[in-house]
């Protein structure tokens, strides 16, 4: 199956590619690492120069024309976010601007999460999914703390077999005390997707759920519409656009706790991410975020059928689905290996000799150590099946 996708998008796979001019003019070199961020389209270069050259100015502050189209543009761009999260809008929903996931996921723990909670009030949280996605809400346990308003935090249990919730597990710490749900929707490490309907499935349907949609929004069809959760968080530079921009969608549904409005005084916008946001949007609509899909998890298939024939490399994350034609859930976008006997990070400088820039350390993971450090190679549509080839030849003479 992943074979037939690279060869029925081989075509599109070109023209994607073509697009990027960073990745066009370094031909030998291979970037594999856009889960740490995206590569930018010409699109979204030539919308920020225009922008820059155009229409820079504050937004909501002037009366004069490029005020004006400044401020249109941050509130056309909400709206394009939420047309792009399948939000089908009229709903109380509303979009938020932030630098990013980190400081959308602490905006919603510090301004939101803290007025939602009492003394004796649970909350279930990951303890071994990105960093950005448990500290946010320790932080809020202690700011309660220190208010005199004690909130047990709970740790999601994990399959250690596939890296995933242990959705069996969950419903025995849910009780009538579970206030929130923090989750992740595409594992940053083992790439999979965390099933969060069966989260929701678990806590029912009046605890909120907040996503970590880091790894996913930019890479696979993302659709707030299928996915019951009430906040939706990503960054904009993993999705094409520049970095210093992100965005928090809440569903804003007064069954599950009040609206969602972040604290202190709005200040300036960052109007230029905001402009790269809206062309990275729809760039990826223009592409296809469907066929990134295909493409890129034929590649990570490609990738671990590959690794599974190299005896000394552990492959992080389900066993099961190392190979093309597996029926299990494939990995999203990124694979994430060790060597028994080269450390990380030596095994990352030696890939860069050869061309390859991949992630090499811990990878952010919550309650990893430098012992535990992996190589994650990512990819994104502008990827080819010929830098993915020549990576395993080069893993392969060192196996």
């Amino acid at each position: 199956m992943s074979d037939a996708d690279l060869k029925e998008l081989a075509d599109w796979h070109r023209d994607f590619r073509a697009g990027f001019p960073i990745i066009t003019a370094h031909p030998g070199l291979a970037y594999l690492d856009s889960a740490a961020t995206a590569q930018k389209p010409r699109a979204v270069l030539d919308a920020v120069q225009t922008y820059l050259t155009t229409a820079n100015a504050n937004a909501g502050r002037g009366t004069y024309p490029w005020a004006n189209r400044t401020t249109e543009l941050v509130e056309r761009t909400r709206r394009r976010v939420g047309e792009f999260l399948g939000d089908p809008g009229g709903t109380g929903s509303a979009v938020h601007f932030t630098s990013g996931t980190t400081e959308g996921l602490r905006t919603v723990a510090r301004d939101w999460l803290t007025a939602h909670l009492t003394d004796g009030d649970e909350i279930l949280v990951p303890h071994a999914d990105h960093r950005a996605n448990l500290d946010p809400w320790r932080e809020a346990a202690d700011l309660l703390a220190a208010r005199g308003v004690h909130v047990r935090i709970r740790p999601l249990p994990y399959q250690r077999s596939s890296g995933d919730y242990d959705h069996r597990a969950l419903p025995a710490l849910v009780g009538p005390r579970t206030r929130f749900v923090a989750a992740t929707h595409v594992h940053h490490v083992y790439g999979g997707d965390m099933n969060v309907h069966r989260l929701r499935a678990a806590v029912g349907p009046g605890v909120p759920i907040c996503l970590d949609a880091a790894q996913s929004v930019g890479h696979l069809p993302v659709s707030v519409s299928d996915l019951d959760v009430d906040f939706v968080v990503f960054s904009g530079h993993k999705a094409l656009a520049l970095p210093g921009t992100g965005a928090v969608w809440a569903r804003n549904d007064p069954r599950r706790g009040p609206e969602f409005r972040p604290g202190g005084w709005r200040g300036t916008p960052n109007t230029v991410g905001i402009a790269s946001l809206e062309a990275a949007l729809d760039a990826l609509d223009t592409a296809g975020v469907d066929r990134i899909a295909r493409w890129t998890t034929a590649l990570t298939a490609r990738l671990t059928e590959g690794l599974a024939g190299l005896a000394p490399y552990e492959i992080l994350g389900c066993q099961a689905s190392l190979t093309a034609g597996t029926d299990v859930q494939r990995r999203h976008s990124l694979v994430s290996f060790r060597h028994p006997a080269i450390p990380s990070d030596d095994l990352g400088f030696i890939l860069f000799s050869h061309g390859f820039m991949v992630r090499a350390d811990t990878l952010c993971q919550a309650g990893a150590d430098e012992k535990e450090g992996v190589v994650r190679v990512s990819v994104h549509g502008y990827t080819s099946v010929a830098e993915i080839d020549r990576l395993l030849d080069v893993l392969a003479s060192l196996a």
